[in-house]
Parts: structure tokens; C-alpha cells; sequence
């Protein structure tokens, strides 16, 4: 048992925060929340948050050349970096996120490390996700097709150099598994499944799995009750191939072969249409919104506005690309508010929709459970505690709403506490389960030891963004 007296406690989305009040934890679930008459701490506690579109990327994607490059020309730059142990690159990526407020991370697992098979890989995440502390949904990325564009690979490597070809056509260009053994494997990684650590299906995208993959993620979803993450239309170029290859429309498509129900979330939807939100809705899909990484990736401004106005389910994700490369979940909820919320005197999306995406929504991504994202009796234990004193360090005036100072200024500074499950996984600056500055420290040191023997791709990357450029942007006719 702990009792946590705080100065202010937000309850839920829709709920105004409330002044002194004492959140009663019975292990792993709250056991009350009440006001209080005695003394309190300067502590503002809400829910923790929830991350619900990430990779677990190890590190700054800046620190090794990719900054200010669009994301067709992006993806290949994260092969600069050398393998490492899977179980020492998830820990401090998720260490980063515990740090940032999130209790609930996404891992679309993108990225696999190939030091192993990945069923053993896949357990090592699970390892790193129990010392840290988080809940995990991991989706095994599902990819057959589409290496290097939207399209044949052959082009863009005869326009190449013959050194850069050869080495980007050994990096990139390889037979895929069959589709049959692409859903064995999620079903094989599944038995690392817990109560914290949530298996799902990862279709990396409708231009990078054949018509077969998908119809079989569908089949599988359907039959195990196992959830489906995966991007769409995140670019411009995706809305174009899309529109060429789909011309009754991407999402129809989706609909037509029982892709869409409530177990799937879509990461971005930036390029979506009003239609296409609308039948997002009807069949109760989530879309998770990555501001940050969007303006990153020079992919554009995704219409939050318009997703809540026809009804969608919307979540917030950092997708390993933050404002400031930090994973700060405070700041990106912030961001999303300020660039999505209001102009002048009209609200486009109020708090409480901002709040339900990185509180509620995401958690459900991420957990496939629909639980949480509130402070009440019975609930998990799933707190964050901000430092009051220094969220209201001006103390001009004592009737301020406490959202306001949420909303305009905090960020990862300002956390005193998380909690998962009842247990205290950040305090002060610090992950408990690990040692973070070490471990990374020491992942910094191994990705620069194998980055030097990554020259020949590095020599490559420049041709090859060239050629995608010209691919993408050079008019058919």
C-alpha cells in the first residue's frame, strides 16, 4: 500500500484536474482516489502516457546523417547503423521513453538487430521492456516487396554507379520470406506475450506487402484476436502511389479484404481524405498522429482537425522522432495541441481530445486491453507525477488552472515520478531497473566502433538518394 498525497490529480480526459486530493495504491491497481484534508505534496499526478507509435530506435537518427531528409531517402540511412545486442539497444530506447512520461510504448520493430532469430530476439525486447518497466505492444514488421521505392527496384539500381549499385543492391535487395512463414514467425513470438508485453501483427505499409501478406494479416488478426499496426499514407509520394494503384480508393481496398476493425491502428494518415476518415471510423480504427516526426521527415502536417470532426479514433506517437530527438511524450502532447487546436477564437480540437489520444486511445494501441488511462479505483496503477514547484515556479496566482501550465509548458523536466503497474520506474531524472547513462554510454561506444566499417554504404547513400529523388520527383511525362 502507498499513499500518494498530491496538490492536484487529473482523473480522466474529460475531468477537470482537482485540487488535494490522495491517490491510494493497492500494488499493482488504485485502490482510491479522495479528497484530502491534510497535508499535501506539491505533486500533480494524471495518467501515465502513452506512446502509441514508435520503433525503439536506439538513438538520434541525426547523429548519423539523416537530418532533413525525406522519408523515402531516410529509411535507407538507418542501415549506417551497426547491429548490436537487441537486449542493450530496446533497454535504452525504452529507458528514453520511461524518461520522457511514457508508461505505454508502441514497438513496430522495424529494425531487427539479426544477431539471432528473431523469436530470441524478440524475447530479449521483452527482457528490456520488464527491467525498464513499460508496457510494450511489439508488432513484428511484415515487408515483401518494394525495397528501395514504390515500385521496381531495378530502375533505381541501373541508375547508379556500378560500386553504389553493388553495395545497395547487397544492402537492400533480397527474396522476402513466403508469406505463410511471415505469420508463423509473429505467431512463434507470441509466446514471449505478457500481461505487459502485447504481441501484434506489423504490416510495414500497403506499398511494401503484396495483396496476399495483408489479406493474410486480416485472416490472422481476425482469427487470434491479435491487434494490426501499420503506417499509411504518411508522404505525398505514398498519396500519389496509392491513388495510381488503388483507384476505388487504398482504404476501401483495406475495408474489402477485413483489414479494418477496431484490433487496427494506422500510424499517421497524413495524406487520409475526408472519405477515408470517415469509413476509418465507422470501423473503429485507431490513427496514431506523429507530429514531430512528420516535420522531420518533411511528410507534412497530418489534419488532426479533420480525423476528430468525422469521428476517428486518434492516439499520439513520437515514432522515435520527437521535436528534439528526446522522446519528451510531454512536449509532444503539447505540440500537438499548439499546432492542431486553435486559431484565434475558434477551437478546432479541444484539450480533451488531445488528452483522450495520449492517455486512453494509445494505451488501447499498445495494450490491446481497453483499460486505463484514468485514475479511479480499480484501475491500473499507471501515474505520472509532475513537480509542481517547478511546473509553477512564477507562483503569481493561486487560482490558475493546472491544465493551462500542462498544456503550456511542461516537458520531461517536470517529472518527479512515473509508475506502471504500481511500480516506480523513473524518479527524478532516473530509470530504476537500469543503469541508462551506462548502458548507453556503452551503445554509443559499439554504434561508434561499427559505423567505421558502414563506408562503403555511406559512400552509396548520396547516389542512392539521387536516384529515389529523380524516381519521385521527375514528371512521368
Amino acid at each position: 500500500m502507498r499513499d500518494i498525497h498530491c496538490k492536484y490529480v487529473l482523473t480522466a480526459a474529460d475531468k477537470a484536474a482537482v485540487g488535494n486530493h490522495t491517490i491510494r495504491l493497492d500494488r499493482e491497481r488504485i485502490a482510491a482516489v479522495e479528497p484530502t484534508t491534510g497535508a499535501t505534496e506539491p505533486l500533480f499526478a494524471l495518467p501515465a502516457l502513452a506512446n502509441a507509435h514508435d520503433h525503439a530506435r536506439p538513438t538520434r537518427s541525426s547523429s548519423f546523417g539523416t537530418a532533413g531528409k525525406p522519408l523515402e531517402i531516410w529509411l535507407h540511412y538507418l542501415a549506417l547503423l551497426p547491429a548490436v545486442d537487441p537486449y542493450l539497444a530496446t533497454t535504452v530506447s525504452l529507458a528514453r521513453s520511461a524518461l520522457g512520461g511514457a508508461g505505454c510504448v508502441m514497438v513496430h520493430y522495424t529494425r531487427v538487430q539479426g544477431l539471432t532469430d528473431l523469436p530470441t530476439e524478440a524475447a530479449q525486447v521483452a527482457r528490456a521492456a520488464r527491467d525498464v518497466g513499460v508496457r510494450v505492444g511489439f508488432a513484428v514488421a511484415l515487408r515483401n516487396r518494394n525495397p528501395l521505392v514504390y515500385g521496381p527496384s531495378e530502375p533505381i539500381l541501373a541508375a547508379l554507379p556500378p560500386a553504389a549499385r553493388d553495395e545497395i543492391a547487397r544492402r537492400f535487395v533480397r527474396a522476402p520470406l513466403p508469406v505463410k512463414d511471415l505469420i508463423a514467425l509473429t505467431d512463434a513470438i507470441a509466446s514471449s506475450a505478457s500481461e505487459t508485453f502485447d504481441v501484434q501483427y506489423g504490416p510495414a505499409a500497403v506499398h511494401w506487402c503484396t495483396p496476399e501478406l495483408l489479406e493474410a494479416v486480416a485472416e490472422a488478426s481476425a482469427r487470434t484476436g491479435r491487434r494490426i499496426h501499420m503506417h499509411l499514407l504518411e508522404t505525398r509520394y505514398q498519396r500519389q502511389w496509392a491513388d495510381a494503384n488503388f483507384p476505388d480508393g487504398i482504404v476501401s481496398y483495406l475495408d474489402s479484404i477485413g483489414f479494418l476493425s477496431e484490433r487496427l491502428t494506422l500510424a499517421h494518415c497524413a495524406w487520409a481524405r475526408p472519405d477515408e476518415f470517415e469509413l476509418l471510423a465507422e470501423r473503429r480504427a485507431t490513427i496514431s498522429v506523429n507530429t514531430s516526426s512528420n516535420l522531420h521527415l518533411r511528410s507534412g502536417i497530418a489534419p488532426l482537425p479533420e480525423m476528430i470532426k468525422r469521428g476517428c479514433r486518434v492516439a499520439l506517437g513520437l515514432d522515435g522522432a520527437a521535436l528534439d530527438e528526446d522522446d519528451d511524450a510531454l512536449r509532444e502532447m503539447r505540440l500537438a495541441d499548439l499546432l492542431h487546436g486553435a486559431v484565434g477564437f475558434e477551437t478546432k480540437v479541444e484539450r480533451k481530445a488531445i488528452l483522450d489520444a495520449v492517455l486512453v486511445n494509445g494505451r488501447r494501441s499498445v495494450t490491446n486491453r481497453d483499460e486505463g488511462g484514468t485514475l479511479s479505483a480499480g484501475t491500473p496503477a499507471d501515474i505520472l507525477l509532475l513537480d509542481w514547484d517547478k511546473l509553477d515556479e512564477d507562483r503569481l496566482r493561486p487560482d490558475l488552472d493546472p491544465l493551462d501550465l500542462l498544456f503550456a509548458r511542461s516537458t520531461a523536466r517536470h517529472i518527479k515520478e512515473l509508475i506502471v503497474a504500481g511500480k516506480t520506474i523513473v524518479r527524478e531524472g532516473r530509470v530504476l531497473g537500469i543503469d541508462f547513462h551506462a548502458m548507453n554510454k556503452e551503445l554509443l561506444a559499439r554504434f561508434r566502433h561499427g559505423i567505421a566499417h558502414n563506408a562503403p554504404l555511406a559512400a552509396a547513400l548520396p547516389e542512392l538518394g539521387r536516384a529515389v529523388r529523380d524516381h519521385f520527383e521527375t514528371p512521368c511525362c
